[in-house]
């Protein structure tokens, strides 16, 4: 079974960016479809985007798209997030996720496997 870590988060001023990672270990990274999700304080956890096993199928949450890029390496067994024009409401923590399926990949039940979440901050 695959074991996640992310990392990349931080403090981030209104406009910038970060990058995320989601580094797998245990098994290779080319076997599952993966997801980025985030939870704010008192929210329920947001679907934030999600890559098709091959890379060629990406997906967006409505409040993300056109900012945020999902990305794989699997030479590297890593998933990135590039958060650009960031925003004080995109402040959470951020999980990647990783499921054999692919399929509705926009549902938090659709994944069997978490990391842990790395903290994103964004100052006004």
């Amino acid at each position: 079974q695959v074991q996640l870590v992310e990392s990349g988060g931080g403090l981030v001023q209104a406009g910038g960016f970060l990058r995320l990672s989601c580094l797998a270990s245990g098994d290779r990274l080319s076997r599952y479809a993966m997801g980025w999700f985030r939870q704010a304080p008192g929210k329920e956890r947001e679907f934030v985007a999600a890559i098709s096993w091959s890379g060629e199928n990406t997906y967006y949450g409505d409040s993300v798209k056109g900012r945020f890029t999902i990305s794989r390496d699997d030479a590297k067994n890593t998933v990135y997030l590039q958060m650009n024009s960031l925003k004080p409401e995109d402040t959470a923590v951020y999980y990647c996720a990783a499921n054999y399926v692919e399929l509705r990949m926009w549902l938090e039940s659709a994944y069997e496997y978490w990391g842990q979440g790395t903290q994103v901050t964004v100052s006004s």
